[in-house]
This record gives C-alpha cells, structure tokens and sequence, in this order.
C-alpha cells in the first residue's frame, strides 16, 4: 500500500469513527427526549459514554475497505441504474413503486448501506458485552426510525399512492394522524371493531368474587363432567387476562374448559391512583395466595391445578414459594407459560437494567405513584421498532390505511397500568439482582423465599422466537425447580407461540422424548424433535395427569358465601388506563 493509500486510509478511518460517534451521540439523545416508559430512563448515562468508544483495528479496517467498495458501486450507478438490492433484502422497499423511481432506489440502497455499516461498526466496538449490546440497540433505533420509507419525501410507495388517489391518501393520513394523538398511541389495528365481552372475552362465566386488587372470574363447564381438582390461570398483571380467550377458536381458557376443568381466571384490576402504594407483597398474599384459596373454597378441592403467564407465572412461583414457606401446599401441579424464575438471560430488555436505572425507578415510584401503561407498551413495542412502531406510522399516516382487525393487537394496545412500588420491586430483584433464585435471599409475606422447596410436577413451556422472555431464560426454570419437570418449546414468539390452537394446525413444538433437562437449553434441543402443530394437545394431557377423578358438573356459579356477582368478564377488564 502506497504512502497515500495509507494517509488516505487513516483518514477515512478517523472520520468513520466520528460519524459513528455522532450517530450514537444522536440515538441517545433521541431517547432522552422520549417517553418509553422503562427503555427512556436507562440511556442518559450512557451518552456520556460515547466519546470513549473504542474500535478493533483490523475490523474497522475491514469494515471501511467495504463500504467504500459498495458505496463506489453505488454512485457509479448513480441515478440511472439504481440497484435493486432494496427489493431483494428489506421488506420496507419491496413494492414495484421503489424500483420504478430512481431517485427512491438510490436512497433506499444508500440507506441499508449506511444501516450495514453502523451495525458492523457496532460489533467492532471494543467494549464489554452489555455496552456492546446497549451500542447495538441505540444503532437500531435510530436507523429505524431515519428509513427513507418513514418520509414522505423519499417514500415512493407512499408518493405513488397519492398521486393515484388524488391526494386522499395524505387527507386520510392526517385524519388518522389527528385520531392518534388523541387517543395517546399508534393504532395497530381498527379499535373502533372490537369490544371486551362482544367479540373478544366471549367465553361465558361470571365473577365469583372481587376485592381492590382483582375480580376471579369462574367459567361455565362445556361438559356434563368436570376433574374435581379446579384450574386456576394467572395472567400477567401488566396486560388484561383475555390475551387468554381472544375469540371462541384461539381461546386457551375456552379450550381447558372443553377438556373438562373447572376454570377460574385472575382479571386484574387496572390500577389508578388508589392502588398506587400497592406493593409485590400485596399482589402476592391478596391477589395470587388469595384466588387460590377461593378457588378451593368454591371447588371443596383441597388442592387445584394452576397456570401462570409471563409476570403471572412470576407471581404465581413467588406465592408457592410463600405457601411452601408456610408448610402449605394447596397446588398440585403448576404450569409455567413464557415465564422468567431465574433472570440471568433477560435477553434484549437487559440493555436497560443497571444500577443507576433501578435507583431511578426507585426514587419515582418507590413510595407510591402509578407506572403508566402506554410506557410500558411503548417500551415493548420498541424492542422491534419496525414491525410494532415504523410499520404502522408509514401505514396510517403516509399512506392513509386503516389498518386491518386483529384482535391479538387489540388487546396489545389496551395497556394497563402499574403500582409503582410494586415495579421498583420487581426491577430490582428480578432483572437487577436474580433473587428469586437465591434461597432465602428475599422475604416476602413475612417468609423466607426458596424456590427449590416447590417439589410439585410443573409444565415449562417457552417460545422460541421470544423476544420478551428469550427461550433460555424460559428454561432455566428447569435447573430452579426440583419437582418433576416436562419443558416443551413452541415455535414463533412471546405471545403468537402460546395462543396456537391445535384446529388452526399452525407451527409446531419440540419435546425431548426422554426427559431429560441438561443444563442448558442449546443441550436440551439437541435431543429434542420437532413436531407438527401446537403444544396445547401436548399440555392438555400432561394436566388431566394431575386434575383427579370426574365428577358432575356444577350448574351455578360460586359457592356459600361466593356468589355470582356480575358477568363475565366483568367491570375490572373493561377499565382503561
């Protein structure tokens, strides 16, 4: 290499390493002035950080010699031969309006351009894992959100819209834009189709009891017989329990009533500034340790079945844990659904957790006060920006679509809010401090916590695309509890993996034929074969193992001093945050 060469390299080197600087700088400024909920507090202290970035020579190098290589390859095209490699990577440029026009082809191919180069760039940082991954995500971000198909003035797709509708697709656009505002967030789907208790939270039941915290609703049987040993399922807090019963074919809680359980749902009740000084512990021996008790009361089982989802399953560990402490076992087996015992892999969420964040949270809402729901969705709809934000925004407000009905998106845009010391709590001793899974270390309902006492059979099932709760992290409960364990892994993510009815026969599932759980999960699935369909068969039967005899239906609701109180799904679901 000749003396200019060199001159010339080491130049564009330090410019790359400036650029790159700066488009972090301007991510995390970005962030600094957004509102997403847990993801906005976790990134001021890292702008500080940015001047101190540190690049592997060889692959700064490498990476420079690239992009000049394909930005060359870019202009000599220019305009006139714009490439084609938008259409054929990024489903964001696909449309035929991308490579009939020029100018947009070109902006689109330089853009991937850039995107590749600053997430290789990205992975060239010389730094500890967690930075690397915080420097990954703030990339993503930002680059997500500067696609030329985010702009009107670059979106051919959008510009060949309008000008085919006369301009009604940008009046439109600016209708739904203003309906947006309003109503506090991005629709991802038509709201305006579907009503709790008309077309989704169908199944027929009714609320057999309430207190501050929940109504427990009771479901009608399907089946001249029940098991005798009730069914209890324990949603997440942080979202409403009909994630579980959508319509009457995608319904889990629908489908464990067919096969013949007594099901009892947990709706939470939608925090508002009354509940605001609710804690972990409240959740726990109020909310949790009571429907289980309820429940037996009304079966006169002296033991149910139980179910918990993502935090629910949380929760619903946690309270077995307490009762355990107390000599108490009134479950006989418990199935665990995308749930996280163990935090030692959080996944793409530990970007956002360390010390100074917790101390943060702490401070806000320690002592009382509300986490707001539509942060918390915003948060989780950021983790993958472009399907679950930028999609939408080009959708709705570029081209001046409605977007179509999907009742799984309706439910993920009726956020629910949370106690805010109950969210201090749970940040720092789950996902900062793993304490669930240290016998002993955490006291709550006055008991000293162990996990390892749960000597009960348990269902584990975790998804395999699961970008909330990471398949591994899911299977750590294997390695925590000491009962006998079956772990099965289902296809696609934290909540399309789970609600998979079999008569959709979509997907598929993995089980280990010979049970056994080696330490890790990348081990586990080497023995592991894939089958044809959903897991919900799989569990089914797995849970009429434990569920008792058969015995005549009940034809009321409740029981004693438990009556009906109001249909279901009752009041508390239908609240908004």
């Amino acid at each position: 290499m000749t003396q200019s060469n060199t001159d010339f390299l080491a130049q564009a080197t330090q410019q790359f390493q400036q650029a790159f600087t700066q488009s972090w700088s301007k991510a995390l400024e970005s962030f600094q002035g957004m509102d997403l909920g847990s993801a906005g507090a976790g990134f001021p202290a890292m702008a500080e950080k940015a001047p101190e970035i540190h690049f592997a020579p060889e692959k700064l190098q490498e990476l420079q010699q690239q992009y000049l290589q394909e930005a060359m390859g870019l202009f000599s095209q220019g305009l006139t031969h714009p490439t084609q490699a938008p259409a054929n990577t990024d489903r964001r440029f696909a449309a035929p309006a991308w490579g009939d026009n020029p100018v947009a082809a070109y902006a689109a191919a330089v853009y991937l351009l850039n995107a590749r180069t600053l997430m290789g760039l990205a992975e060239a940082v010389d730094a500890d894992a967690k930075t690397k991954s915080r420097i990954r995500f703030a990339i993503e971000q930002w680059m997500a959100a500067a696609a030329p198909s985010n702009f009107l003035a670059f979106n051919a797709e959008a510009q060949k819209k309008a000008i085919e509708t006369k301009g009604e697709s940008i009046a439109k656009g600016m209708k739904n834009l203003v309906h947006d505002i309003q109503q506090g967030h991005v629709s991802m789907t038509d709201e305006s189709l579907f009503e709790v208790g008309k077309n989704v939270a169908t199944t027929e039941g009714a609320v057999v009891f309430e207190n501050e915290l929940f109504q427990l609703i009771e479901y009608k049987p399907l089946t001249t017989k029940v098991f005798e040993k009730p069914f209890l399922l324990v949603p997440p807090c942080i979202n409403k329990f009909y994630i579980l019963d959508l319509q009457p074919e995608n319904s889990l809680i629908r489908y464990a009533v067919e096969q013949g359980h007594r099901t009892f749902v947990v709706s939470w009740r939608n925090p508002d500034a009354t509940l605001a000084n609710k804690t972990w512990d409240d959740y726990i021996e109020h909310a949790v340790i009571r429907a289980i008790g309820v429940a037996k009361d009304i079966s006169g089982s002296p033991t149910i079945n139980a179910l918990g989802f993502c935090v629910g399953g949380t929760m619903l560990g946690t309270a077995l844990g307490v009762l355990a402490a107390r000599g108490e076992n009134p479950v006989d087996s418990a199935t665990f659904l995308t749930t996280f015992l163990d935090f030692s892999d959080t996944g793409i969420l530990d970007v956002f957790i360390d010390e100074a964040f917790v101390k943060y949270r702490e401070a806000e809402f320690g002592k009382g006060g509300l986490m707001k729901g539509q942060d918390l969705a915003s948060t989780f709809s950021f983790l993958r920006p472009n399907d679950l934000v930028w999609n939408y925004v080009v959708g709705n407000y570029l081209k001046g679509e409605t977007p179509p009905p999907f009742d799984l998106l309706y439910w993920n845009s009726d956020s629910t809010n949370l106690p805010g010391p109950w969210y201090a709590w749970y940040l720092r001793n789950t996902y900062l401090e793993n304490n669930l899974v240290k016998p002993g270390k955490l006291t709550v309902c006055g008991e000293r916590l162990d996990l390892h006492q749960l000597d009960i059979p348990v269902y584990i099932y975790g998804s395999r695309e699961d970008h909330i709760v990471p398949i591994g992290g899911a299977y750590a409960s294997t390695q925590v509890l000491p009962g006998k364990k079956r772990f099965v892994q289902g296809a696609s993510g934290h909540i399309a993996g789970v609600i998979n009815p079999p008569a959709k026969n979509k997907r598929s599932h993995w089980i280990r034929a010979d049970g056994k759980l080696p330490k890790t999960h990348a081990q586990w699935l080497e023995g592991a074969t894939e089958h044809a369909g959903s897991w919900w068969t799989d569990w089914s039967q797995w849970l009429k193992g434990y569920a008792g005899k058969q015995i005549a239906a009940p034809k009321t609701y409740g029981k004693g001093k438990y009556k009906a109180i109001e249909a279901a799904p009752g009041r508390y679901v239908q609240a908004k945050a």
